[in-house]
């Protein structure tokens, strides 16, 4: 991926090395849901490194608990710049940003820059505290995008997924969240999910989670026309990456059977080809997963 030269984001808050405690398990109560990659990945996190029950950890994260108050945030700085792996998160946020900004004012509305924090361990959100375990997720009460960085390692090291595209989309995937609640999109597929019975629920959440790795997808398709950051093999790298992170994937990984009313992101196949569907047509309107008939 060709990304070194380009634009940094101002929007980055590293917060590594501070000492907010609230580690242990357990604290995933985040208030309504935050949004991440991968709701199983979570789980799987939390078992392999907490030694927690996979399955208390899906019921936490899934919509239980009740609602948490906004948090007192330290006073945000910046990533050191000799930090090559925080430099390539703020170049891929500033592409984001550069790429969802000209969109919507295609449409008439104006785009609203997401924060993106770096942390390691544990951190106050306004969903809640959160952890390392979680992997990377967005909260739509304070409109940032939470990473802890090892999360890059554990995908190479746990799901054999490698490469700087793979790991654009990750955030690319969270910027589609942001889209989402930008959109109105999110806080409406949330009522319908307290209405909707646990099955009902999953499955609305699922079409979230491909919408925005088809949102992912739009990304890569305008910043590579814009400005020439993909290599060879570089869509394939991002293709493994959404197979990897697919239900079933990880459901098979983690207890060698699939249970798809209980997907939450979508399978492997899904996964991929919304993601596909996003940077072939570089179309918001190719992403409507809720009125699909076929996932």
């Amino acid at each position: 991926m060709r990304w070194e030269g380009n634009r940094e984001s101002d929007n980055v808050e590293d917060r590594r090395g501070d000492d907010y405690g609230g580690g242990g398990g357990g604290g995933f109560g985040f208030g309504g849901r935050s949004i991440g990659i991968g709701t199983i990945v979570v789980a799987l996190v939390g078992s392999y490194f907490l030694g927690i029950n996979p399955v208390t950890l899906l019921n936490l994260l899934s919509g239980g608990g009740g609602q948490v108050a906004p948090v007192q945030q330290a006073p945000a700085h910046r990533p050191p710049a000799n930090d090559q792996m925080a430099r390539f998160v703020s170049t891929v946020l500033a592409d984001t940003e550069d790429t969802w900004t000209g969109l919507f004012r295609q449409s008439g509305r104006q785009y609203v820059n997401p924060k993106l924090v770096l942390f390691s361990g544990a951190t106050p959100t306004a969903c809640g505290t959160g952890q390392t375990a979680t992997g990377p997720f967005y909260c739509p009460g304070d409109q940032r995008i939470y990473i802890d960085l090892s999360f890059y390692r554990l995908m190479q090291q746990r799901f054999k997924v490698s490469g700087e595209f793979a790991q654009a989309y990750v955030i690319a995937h969270e910027v589609g969240h942001h889209v989402q609640n930008l959109m109105g999109i999110s806080g409406r597929v949330d009522a319908a999910r307290r209405r909707a019975s646990e099955a009902q629920g999953n499955a609305l959440s699922v079409r979230l989670e491909l919408q925005a790795d088809c949102f992912a997808g739009v990304w890569a398709y305008h910043a590579d026309r814009a400005r020439n950051i993909l290599e060879q093999g570089d869509i394939e790298t991002a293709l493994n990456a959404a197979s990897a992170i697919g239900d079933d994937a990880l459901q098979r990984q983690a207890t060698g059977h699939v249970v798809p009313d209980s997907f939450t992101h979508g399978s492997s196949a899904q996964r991929v080809r919304w993601f596909r569907r996003g940077i072939q047509t570089g179309q918001i309107t190719a992403c409507n997963t809720f009125e699909a008939q076929q996932l």
